[in-house]
């Protein structure tokens, strides 16, 4: 039986080269460099990776029947996206957490099946997410159906 809810929060800063333009993901890094080319990248130096989560949260994400709720902060400007869990999951990179719009999943898959993709944020808060001194809260909630 699942908690009605599992809750993490991740805590990181913003990028200068931060673009927010991929169309199919949105990826968080503990990694404090950051090029053109990562252009589903929000976040960057975030306090912890997927095998960080903890082993609780981890175990109710590994469910075809949950939700995760991914609420997005920095500025005063929040985001939320939806997805869904999987009994696929891996949840074991040590440094990036990938929210993808499809079902692929590999190490660094958080969840699937999204609502948004990094180019779906509002640009006000991909705004505030180009600041490097800009804190950035990542709240993960895991709900049951």
């Amino acid at each position: 039986m699942v908690p009605s809810q599992s809750k993490e929060v991740i805590v990181a800063h913003g990028h200068g080269d931060i673009l927010a333009i991929h169309k199919a993901t949105v990826e968080i890094t503990k990694e404090t460099h950051l090029s053109r080319s990562g252009d589903c990248i929000i976040a960057v130096g975030a306090n912890k990776g997927m095998d960080a989560l903890s082993l609780e949260f981890k175990e109710n994400l590994r469910r075809d029947d949950v939700k995760i709720i991914i609420l997005v902060e920095a500025g005063g400007v929040a985001e939320t996206i939806n997805a869904c869990g999987s009994s696929r999951l891996v949840l074991a990179h040590p440094t990036d957490i990938v929210i993808r719009k499809s079902s692929y999943i590999c190490s660094r898959t958080l969840a699937i099946h999204a609502d948004k993709s990094a180019d779906e944020l509002s640009r006000d808060l991909v705004k505030k997410l180009r600041n490097p001194e800009q804190k950035v809260k990542i709240s993960l909630s895991v709900k049951s159906q």
